[in-house]
């Protein structure tokens, strides 16, 4: 299995995808590690990027899924997947890939954002990744007003319980 952790900057995705794969037992990857010094120089210097920047990326992500689940086994990474056609391309074709939609309100991400240091992303690009969001209808959604592991908790559960009721291939 192949989990997403997404959402906008400043949602936790490092922080539930790290404690989801602890959980689960299994490698995490950071989507934001995938990203060319190109992105990184744009969203430093508040531009957003555009789906030309974010193709590579993306791909990039996918490819890195695809090699390192071969084996059989499993991997979460955070992604923040905004769009629907972004989450098509890290579902790739093999249906176990399931999305970890980690939802919060602006004024909630703004505060969190302005209290983060040493990160590349520029918060006043929090406003376009509002604008961009497509918010996933097939993913689990989780609140992040809760406390991390309270976050942790409910994805593991429910991702459980999809496991379970999965269609073997």
């Amino acid at each position: 299995m192949i989990v997403v952790v997404m959402g906008v900057s400043g949602c936790g995705k490092s922080t539930v995808g790290q404690k989801i794969a602890e959980r689960l037992g299994c490698a995490f990857r950071d989507g934001d590690e995938f990203h060319s010094e190109a992105n990184r120089a744009k969203m430093h210097a508040g531009i957003p990027l555009n789906d030309d920047d974010r193709k590579p990326w993306l791909e990039s992500i996918r490819t890195y899924m695809d090699e390192t689940t071969n084996g059989g086994g499993s991997l979460v990474v955070a992604c923040s997947a905004l769009k629907q056609r972004y989450r098509d391309v890290l579902r790739g074709k093999t249906g176990n890939t399931e999305f970890v939609y980690l939802k919060g309100d602006f004024d909630l991400l703004q505060g969190r954002l302005a209290a983060r240091k040493d990160h590349f992303f520029n918060p006043n690009l929090l406003r376009s990744q509002f604008d961009a969001l497509e918010e996933p209808t097939d993913a689990i959604v989780v609140n992040i007003a809760l406390p991390p592991d309270s976050i942790v908790d409910e994805a593991v559960t429910q991702l459980q319980t999809r496991a379970t009721h999965r269609p073997a291939a």
